[in-house]
């Protein structure tokens, strides 16, 4: 157990990052959403698109500019893979087929970033660049604009039903706050080690006496927006444990800094965009909690590990880097699952049984703990509707959530949210169990066999990305299968959110009375921190118990 310690200091040096790096993003993130002014270059945007951005858009305009921007992304990036053979900075790489380039295109721009193809014998540079970078930004910023929208619906009063501005929204994320984050980060992590080139492929001679080519290429920029965005999507096929991506310890705690980092500051200014603090940090607390409690479950059952060789060594390292070790995998592994990353240091499917079932229960959290830049917010607001409703059941009074009422209305948009994703992740198991062409992609047999697709079809439906490795999920079935669950489980849920939005933005704001449910005290981060789980525990506990839960007692 000579790791404990390093551990402890690992995680210790990064909640004191977080603590003193939280409420200044938090409030900047506030300004940034609620300032009425416009930088030069961010005019400059506006006019080439030409849209005018202090035009206040209603919800339903603000839903179909998002669902037409991010169409146009699918339809360029989908080009762009399939074109790449004619394209400079190739490295003499084909055309992605058809299936894979439908699932690239969807997976990017969705922020789930899932990857069935080899990054450094699959993807040149231009499309490195051009089409997976760009989208690791924007898909970012899109996720963003949709919870100040929600922010703005709350705080405002009978503003029929308007949420702000999406193109003013998408362009200000993106340059005020991703750009220059992930500016310094590259930075950071090319001085720390990192490589970033634009060489063609190295051949080096092996000690066996035989030739490799290592493919270089701009990895640290991709790898500082792909954690501060909750992308994911890693330059090599082993992600952040390839050495190139993720070089050291030092290096590790920072892109686990850097993935969690907006999550939570989007709690903090969700609280100043309403007017009272001490909302966001009820939120940011059950964040908190979540992902505390899945750090220390994932940590103690791969320290504790299951059988003899494990035990005597302190931990299960297969799968993982000896220059990371089992705690910095344990908690890079619950930060990733539980912030809609998918980014890995070590390979999920070499999890302990209950190590890879906690990585999935995070996943079926819904991405709230502290979930993906932007969604996390939405979707914890979303349980928080759920929680103010339940209680007024008990009390028996209409319930209201910062001043708005919850009527049967916004219930349907709240319970539609909450179901939605459960129903993909579930009829998709279904059809991938039952599919020939889905069991011919599980490489084990069994409860870990099940788990293998359950893992790879919640990552899809939760816009995760991250995946069970032993799923050889680059056919045609599993390419077309995961893609429509990756659009539908973006896409779906951020309609109702917006529609949510405006129900909020067009009710008239009531003064708290006697009978109003406190949303800020101890008792109702309790209340919100249950229905979480109660969700979750409802509704995949039948599944989980033939995957991950009979494989750790088999």
């Amino acid at each position: 157990m000579s790791a404990v310690g390093p551990a402890i200091g690992q995680v210790a040096v990064l909640v004191v990052a977080l603590v003193v790096a939280v409420p200044l993003l938090g409030r900047y993130l506030a300004h940034v959403y609620t300032s009425e002014k416009h930088l030069a270059v961010e005019r400059a945007s506006y006019r080439v698109i030409r849209v005018d951005p202090d035009a206040d858009q209603h919800w339903r305009t603000y839903a179909m500019a998002v669902l037409g921007f991010s169409l146009v992304g699918v339809l360029a990036l989908y080009a762009l893979g399939r074109l790449q053979q004619h394209l400079p900075l190739s490295l003499g790489f084909s055309a992605l087929p058809a299936d894979g380039a439908w699932n690239t295109a969807v997976s990017f721009v969705t922020n789930t970033n899932w990857q069935w193809y080899s990054g450094e014998v699959s993807t040149g540079h231009l499309m490195q660049m051009s089409g997976l970078t760009v989208q690791n930004f924007v898909s970012a910023a899109v996720g963003m604009s949709v919870a100040a929208a929600l922010a703005r619906g709350l705080a405002r009063n009978l503003a029929g039903g308007r949420v702000g501005n999406f193109w003013a929204d998408l362009v200000r994320t993106t340059v005020r706050v991703l750009l220059p984050i992930a500016l310094v980060a590259a930075v950071l992590l090319v001085l720390l080690g990192a490589v970033q080139n634009l060489l063609e492929p190295q051949v080096v001679h092996t000690l066996s006496g035989g030739t490799q080519a290592i493919t270089g290429g701009p990895v640290a920029s991709q790898e500082a927006i792909k954690e501060l965005g909750t992308n994911g999507g890693g330059f090599y096929n082993a992600n952040s444990s390839h050495p190139f991506e993720n070089p050291t310890p030092v290096t590790d705690v920072l892109e686990i800094f850097l993935l969690l980092v907006i999550p939570f500051s989007m709690a903090w200014a969700f609280g100043i965009i309403v007017g009272d603090r001490r909302q966001g940090g009820a939120v940011l607390a059950v964040m908190a909690l979540l992902w505390g409690g899945a750090v220390a479950l994932l940590t103690w059952a791969e320290m504790a590990g299951h059988g003899t060789a494990p035990q005597l060594a302190g931990g299960a390292m297969e799968g993982k880097e000896v220059r990371f070790g089992e705690a910095a995998s344990a908690l890079f592994a619950s930060s990733t699952t539980g912030t809609s990353t998918g980014a890995v240091n070590a390979m999920h499917d070499s999890l302990t049984a209950p190590g890879g079932g906690i990585a999935m229960f995070n996943m079926m959290l819904g991405e709230v703990a502290p979930g993906g830049v932007g969604s996390g917010l939405y979707g914890m607001l979303m349980l928080a509707v759920i929680t103010v409703f339940l209680a007024g059941l008990m009390v028996g009074r209409t319930p209201e959530y910062l001043g708005k009422k919850i009527g049967q209305r916004e219930i349907w948009l709240v319970g539609t949210y909450v179901l939605a994703t459960p129903v993909l992740v579930l009829v998709g198991i279904a059809v991938a169990v039952t599919a020939q062409d889905g069991l011919a992609g599980l490489q084990e047999s069994g409860p870990h066999g099940l788990s293998e697709a359950l893992y790879a079809v919640t990552s899809a439906s939760n816009n995760n990305g991250s995946a069970f490795a032993g799923l050889t999920s680059g056919t045609p079935f599993w390419n077309t299968l995961l893609g429509l669950c990756m659009l539908l489980g973006r896409f779906l849920p951020m309609v109702l959110v917006l529609a949510l939005a405006g129900r909020f933005a067009g009710a008239q704001h009531l003064p708290p009375s006697a009978g109003t449910l406190p949303t800020h005290k101890p008792l109702f981060v309790a209340l919100l921190t249950g229905v979480a789980l109660v969700v979750v525990g409802l509704t995949y506990v039948p599944v989980l118990v033939l995957g991950p839960i009979a494989e750790s007692l088999s």
